[in-house]
């Protein structure tokens, strides 16, 4: 008696709480950011373009901020010798990194990131990167395809806990809202990107308060 006695307590405790998690979606346990992606990755490569034409690169560019397309942690597995194969535009240096963590795909159609295990660009030079370096990469779009500004879009990380990747996960998660990593500028600070933050939070506070 005392044994159904129990197995019946533990029927309605169990249906207590599906009922509460079924009427209080934000109860859910451990739920998901938008940064925490699960992939699984394949042996292939996606080349992405330099567009070495634009002014700004890093997380942060534009007056009020750009989407960011392609946000991903990884380590440099490959660094080529410098060429002048653009000629006069600009000093290509040819990386590949192997992608360890994705936290940002957005959908660009048929060229929509499919889990390339591998990314190559020509933008490392000057970037002051090794092989064997960690890093964080940070992507925009241009022309319906993925594409990478600058050096300052390939910033060296100690790891996946590196307090740069906490800050731009939260900022993903916060749907880009910049006010969401304010008390990081001075964390950004640290690779000349400090004052690019501080403008796009003051833009985004002018934008509401109009």
């Amino acid at each position: 008696m005392m044994r159904s006695s129990k197995v019946l307590y533990r029927l309605k405790s169990t249906l207590i709480l599906l009922t509460v998690f079924s009427f209080c979606p934000s109860c859910e346990i451990d739920k998901k950011g938008k940064s925490e992606i699960d992939i699984e990755f394949t042996q292939d490569t996606i080349n992405v373009g330099y567009t070495y034409w634009w002014p700004e690169s890093g997380p942060f560019i534009g007056l009020c901020g750009e989407e960011l397309s392609l946000v991903f942690a990884g380590t440099l597995v490959e660094l080529k010798d410098t060429t002048d194969d653009p000629g006069p535009l600009y000093t290509a240096q040819e990386g590949t990194v192997q992608i360890e963590k994705v936290f940002k795909i957005k959908k660009m159609g048929h060229r929509t990131y499919t889990g390339q295990g591998f990314f190559r660009t020509d933008c490392f030079y000057e970037s002051g990167l090794n092989v064997g370096d960690q890093v964080l990469v940070v992507c925009y779009d241009y022309d319906d395809d993925y594409s990478i500004p600058g050096r300052q879009s390939l910033l060296q990380i100690t790891g996946l806990e590196d307090p740069l990747v906490t800050s731009i996960r939260t900022y993903i998660d916060a749907d880009e809202h910049p006010a969401a990593i304010r008390d990081d500028i001075g964390l950004w600070a640290t690779q000349n990107l400090g004052r690019a933050l501080e403008r796009i939070i003051e833009c985004e506070q002018e934008a509401g308060a109009r």
